[in-house]
């Protein structure tokens, strides 16, 4: 699945299924990376991560070295029904977090610590929603701009974006 494909928000039922305990799973790694790099500050840590979000924002989650981890060695050792979802969702959170992850780069790059602290820690706290309760901020993003982009297109006039009665 390309980025193109992702960021057209298209409703079409051809996406590709991925097993949806890896996101989850890579998740919690990044989570343990950016608290690593807010306790830190390590600019070589970033880096690394930012390079993570690259592969899944511009690749595919499904490659990402999280990714490979979870195939190579926690997916073996699950049992029972593959639980599944569409991966533009997932690959959209990779390049929400890919942004932020660039802003904090940068940020550090110029020397602005407090910016980057900031920047990070909300990449950390989308991380964390989605390691500890399941919740993929992006991934709930993605869903609400598509069903926008969905309602929009189904807009016959002017009115029906505000819910006027037709007079």
């Amino acid at each position: 699945m390309t980025i193109t494909s992702v960021l057209t928000f298209s409703t079409d039922r051809s996406s590709v299924l991925i097993d949806a305990r890896g996101p989850r799973f890579g998740a919690i790694i990044t989570t343990v990376v950016l608290t690593a790099v807010l306790a830190l500050q390590s600019l070589p840590l970033l880096i690394w991560q930012l390079g993570v979000f690259a592969l899944g924002a511009f690749l595919s989650p499904q490659k990402t070295p999280y990714a490979f981890l979870y195939k190579k060695l926690v997916r073996p050792r699950l049992k029972g029904d593959v639980p599944t979802e569409d991966v533009r969702p997932p690959q959209f959170a990779q390049i929400v977090g890919f942004l932020f992850a660039l802003g904090g780069t940068i940020a550090l790059l110029l020397g602005n610590a407090l910016v980057a602290t900031i920047i990070i820690g909300f990449a950390l706290a989308a991380a964390f929603l989605n390691a500890a309760f399941n919740f993929c901020l992006g991934c709930e993003m993605y869903l609400l701009i598509a069903r926008f982009r969905g309602a929009l297109k189904q807009r016959t006039n002017a009115e029906d974006s505000y819910n006027l009665p037709s007079l």
